[in-house]
């Protein structure tokens, strides 16, 4: 990040490609249904590098990159679902879709990731997808949340029991099942 302050050409595609798959896979788990997750995702993540690149002279060096890459990641996200919340509003549906036909799936498969963490609410789906999929620290993800360390702990142990709760429902529902 420095590097890019400095204008060093090379930068950008260095810090794009090494930090875009851990910040589509957190737009993706942020999504509340996999369908809209990966065209979202995909929109998110530009306009987030967008961002980053409009703000890249706040970045102050010396200080950890990761907190403050996904603290701007964060509000793009709530921008994104401002924005997405007002075309709702004013748009009109002219007709019904098809439904896709389901993918035939294993029956002894476990759920991606991103389908376990849809059932979780927002504040614990972001603070996990933070912790397992960006690898931040509890410190980094208080600081990338602008909260405390304690309410991070919470939220993440709150929603690994939740986790928890719906792999163990769906092994009964499996094992009853055969």
């Amino acid at each position: 990040m420095e590097r890019y302050q400095q204008a060093d050409p090379e930068a950008p595609a260095v810090l794009v490609s090494a930090l875009s798959p851990a910040l589509l896979r957190f737009f993706r788990s942020q999504s509340a249904t996999p369908a809209q997750a990966e065209g979202q995702a995909e929109g998110l993540l530009q306009d987030t590098w967008l961002r980053i690149h409009r703000v890249r002279h706040t970045y102050r060096p010396g200080e950890p990159v990761l907190p403050w890459i996904y603290a701007i990641a964060r509000r793009v996200r709530v921008d994104g679902y401002r924005r997405s919340r007002r075309i709702i509003v004013r748009e009109t549906a002219t007709g019904v879709l098809p439904e896709r036909p389901a993918e035939s799936e294993p029956r002894h498969a476990l759920p991606v990731f991103e389908a376990l963490v849809a059932a979780l609410p927002e504040a614990q789906r972001e603070v996990i997808t933070m912790l397992k999929v960006g690898g931040l620290s509890l410190e980094e993800v208080a600081r990338a949340t602008s909260s405390t360390a304690g309410a991070v702990k919470q939220k993440a142990h709150r929603g690994y029991d939740r986790l928890r709760k719906l792999l163990r429902s769906d092994a009964e529902a499996a094992g009853g099942a055969q």
